[in-house]
Parts: structure tokens; sequence; C-alpha cells
């Protein structure tokens, strides 16, 4: 089984595009999901035109918003591979939501605006890729629109975030006037010899039309354009812009493509590209620094919860990255957490809203547990040999709101809806001994966060509510000996977060944090995970 088990792994490529918003993350995302034949047509994802969304982006504040607020997973096959790929959340105020899938993958896509090159939100994502040593492919986007020149994205990727890019494909024509592209390494086990020509379809509903061009016939038609792209990736040979493996899977260079999702130029060189060159399935070193092989017994961590993510579906979904060994549905698997054992007959595979039995699953696959109880974002499953994994940290809040209920008729549901929704990590929750247990306290990286927690608890659970902000703009952490120190400090309240038992201080600003030092000197006051910074 074991050698079953490596070769299965060696067939996964689990990936996530990461981007700002509005730079292309769900145009792309679908468009992967066309070239991977999982969808007929451009617009099946998110319910464009007459077509009902089946992908990502189901929540009705997505569609209504045009935003991602949740991420979701997508698996198709692809060649003779198998793809399985997270949808993240592109706005900052859903960062911590993005963080733990990147928990979940091998490899990710990061995704340029070519108008306006790096941007705050893609900066801090990519600091978290860095930080969990995820490499990284650059999809320059939207070059069939006016984009900055090529050269200088180039020298701003690597001024600024120190990775070198290695650009695999090379534009014909500038940014609004895109012909095509040169081919600078061998793409799904061939190379161009001169120039790959796009041609858009009608509605923009399949993948893009192309066709090689030879040397020749490239210089005949697009002679200027051609020469000087011609010209320029010589250029890049000159500096040994190449793609170099070693230093792509050590994080210190970026194979760069450039291409319009939007009418699919280039995503089928980046569909090709993710196979050809990006990890398989690792060894997972567990809380003691310790790997866990791939082709051992079976094992895997939750790295996202949801509930009523389909209307037919009143149910929780507990997402579990299976990290080794083979999954059978139905096998008895143990929580580590808590000791307890667990029956997995209820499991699914997601192509983001839909679903389907899931009758077994190798290293890289995505598992959807149906109400398993207990389960939480962090926790750890296994079979055979014992293993648990790191834990994932909670972001820093930076916005804090007291959720007061409208109708208190209905607390029985509100204290469903709240427990339900913290378990998830849409918020943290937090309760003071001043407040009670009937305010509870929000704590979130951004307002939107607020948002979705409301319109959810109105939604799934009948219960409107609303939040009254607090002025507080950062927390620390604490033990039980400094909450009730600081019980009586003034401007700063104390919060017990339930899901650890973890005591948190808000303060009003980074100032306080000093005069507290001052005032404390022995007092525990540690950093969460930045939100604001990955």
């Amino acid at each position: 089984m074991s050698s079953q088990v490596a070769q299965e792994a060696a067939r996964r490529r689990t990936f996530a595009v990461i981007s700002h918003p509005d730079a292309g993350k769900s145009t792309i995302t679908e468009a992967l999901a066309l070239y991977g034949e999982a969808i007929q047509s451009a617009g099946a994802v998110h319910g464009k035109g007459n077509r009902k969304g089946v992908v990502s982006d189901w929540m009705s504040m997505e569609k209504d918003r045009g935003i991602s607020i949740t991420s979701a997973a997508l698996q198709f096959d692809y060649r003779d591979c198998v793809i399985n790929l997270l949808d993240t959340p592109g706005h900052a105020d859903f960062s911590e939501d993005t963080y733990r899938v990147l928990t979940a993958v091998d490899a990710a896509v990061m995704l340029l605006d070519a108008a306006k090159g790096l941007e705050p939100q893609t900066l801090k994502l990519f600091e978290v890729c860095r930080a969990r040593r995820i490499p990284v492919i650059t999809f320059i986007n939207k070059w069939d629109r006016p984009a900055k020149d090529a050269l200088e994205l180039l020298e701003e990727i690597e001024e600024r975030i120190g990775i070198k890019p290695t650009p695999v494909t090379w534009p014909v024509g500038i940014g609004g006037d895109f012909k095509g592209v040169i081919e600078r390494m061998p793409i799904g086990g061939k190379q161009a010899d001169g120039m790959v020509r796009y041609e858009r379809t009608a509605g923009g509903v399949a993948g893009a039309e192309s066709e090689v061009l030879d040397p020749a016939v490239a210089e005949e038609r697009f002679s200027e354009d051609y020469l000087r792209a011609r010209e320029e990736s010589e250029l890049l040979d000159e500096i040994e812009a190449d793609f170099d493996r070693e230093g792509f899977l050590a994080g210190d260079t970026s194979p760069t493509l450039f291409g319009a999702a939007l009418v699919h130029f280039g995503v089928s060189q980046l569909m090709d590209l993710l196979v050809d060159i990006a990890p398989s399935p690792y060894s997972r070193e567990d809380v003691s620094g310790k790997p866990r092989e791939v082709s051992g017994d079976f094992s895997g961590f939750v790295f996202k919860s949801q509930a009523n993510m389909n209307a037919s579906h009143r149910d929780q979904l507990a997402f579990v990255r299976v990290c080794s060994g083979h999954f059978d549905r139905g096998m008895q698997v143990t929580q580590t957490q808590s000791g307890r054992g667990m029956s997995t007959k209820y499991a699914q595979t997601m192509f983001g809203s839909s679903r389907g039995t899931a009758e077994e699953a190798w290293p890289g696959d995505i598992v959807g547990l149906v109400n398993a109880s207990g389960l939480s974002v962090g926790d750890t499953i296994y079979a055979g040999s014992k293993v648990e994994f790191p834990p994932l940290p909670a972001f820093a809040p930076e916005q804090f709101g007291a959720l007061e209920m409208n109708d208190t008729s209905k607390a029985k549901r509100f204290r469903k809806g709240i427990t339900q929704l913290d378990a998830e990590g849409v918020v943290q929750v937090l309760y003071s001994e001043q407040r009670g247990d009937a305010t509870p306290v929000l704590a979130a990286v951004g307002p939107l966060q607020f948002d979705v927690t409301l319109a959810r608890l109105k939604a799934e659970f009948g219960v409107p509510a609303e939040i009254n902000h607090l002025p507080y703009q950062l927390a620390r952490l604490t033990d039980e000996e400094g909450a009730k120190r600081l019980q009586t400090a003034p401007g700063v309240e104390i919060f017990q977060r339930p899901r650890d038992g973890a005591y948190l201080v808000a303060l009003p600003n980074k100032y306080r944090i000093q005069t507290l030092v001052n005032d404390y000197p022995d007092l525990m006051l540690e950093p969460l995970l930045a939100g604001g910074q990955g």
C-alpha cells in the first residue's frame, strides 16, 4: 500500500491562487477549471448570464458584492494529474481564512494586475507563502489592457519582495495590444519555436484558441512587436532570468507568465506549468518537528469548517487536508486533541458548493467530513500511529464589536449561531466578566467579517442582531494572572476566548502597550499573528 500511496501522492498538485482584490482571482480560478474540463463554459463558476453558479462565491453576500468571502475547494483531473485548487478570499478583511488555506497547499499562484503591479494584499499574502516556504508561480494578468512595462514589472517584483522572477513566457505586444507570447522553456513537454498566437472565442465562454507560428511567420505578421519581444527575451537570457527548479522550490525564484484570464490567454500554459513544476505532497512536520512521511499511516488536519454551504445541505462540513496515507470512506480515525474515535462514513469531495461521495483520498486531496462532531479548525485526525500537527494561529484582531440580539426570545438560537461561527473561524468570539455571556464581543481583522456574521445569523439562524463598535484597535495575549491584574486598568478590557481559553487584552492603540509595560514590568503581553501582515 505504501508504494501506491507514494504513486498517488506524486500525481497530486494542490495549490491556491492569491491576489489583491480585483486582480482577477475568481476569473482565473474559473479559467483553470475550464481548461481542466471541470466546467463546460465560462460563467458556470459564478453564475454569469443564465448559468447557475456551481463552484466558488456561493454565499449570497459574495454574489451581491462581487467579492470572495470564503474559500472553496475544487478538484479535477488534468493530463495525468489530480488538481486540487483552493480558491481564497481576495479581500484583506478575510486574511485569516486565506492564511488557513495556505497551510493546506503545496504551491501558490500569485496573480498580479499588469497595470497595478504589486499591491498591499498581495504583499501580505506573499509573506505568508515565504514564511511557510510555499513555492510561488507568478501570473501577470490583464495584459490585454493598458499595463506597466513588462521589464519594469519584473524589476518591481525583485526589488519589493526579494524574489527573482524567471519568465517562462514573454509577451508579444505591449499591455493593451496583446498578440501572444514567446515560450522561453518547454511547457507541457514541448516548446513552441517562435510564438504562440492567441485568439478570442465568441463571448469568451470557451478556452482561447491558439496557434504556433514559426519565427519567420511571426516576424512577418507581427514585425516590430515580435522582434522587440525576442530582443527582451534574449536580454533575460543574458541576466540569467531562466527557470531554476531548485531556486523555485526554495522560494528564491518565481516562474512568471503573462496572460489575460478573462479571455483565457496564457491559462493553458499556467495549467501545464503547474503540472510540470509544482511540487507534489511532501512530508509534513508534526508539533515536535518530526516529519510525517506521505507514505505512512493516514493523517490529516482540519483547515476550514463551514456550515450551510448549500441550501439543500443544512449541515456542517470540516475541510480536511490529507497529509499522509490512504483515506478510505468509513474508516475509523482518532482526533488527536481529544483522543476520541470517530467514523468517516459521511465523507465528500467538493467542487465549490457541489458535492459527491469521497470513497477514497490520497495525500494532497481535500475531503469534507459531514457533521464531524467536535472537529475544529486546526485539529489533527489520524489512523494507526499517532501524530499531531502544529495548531493554526489566530490573527491579531483590529476591530472589536459587542454583539447584541434584537429579540431576546431567540437567545438559544443566538448562542447556537455564535458557537457555530466561532468554530468556523468567521470571527473570534470573546467574553468578558463585565459584559456577561449574553453580550459576546466579536474580534475581527476587518469590518466585513462583522457584516458576514450579522448576515449569516439572520439568514441561517433567524436571529437579527447588531454590532456596537468598541474603541479598541489591537490585542495582546496574557495569562490568567495578567488578566486579574489588568481588570481595573484604565483604557483596556480583558476578554477570554472560549475556543482555547486564552486571555486577550484589548487596547485602543500601540502606545497603551508601552504604558502597560512600564506600569507592570513583569506582565505577560505577547503579540498574535498580525492580520495586517499576513
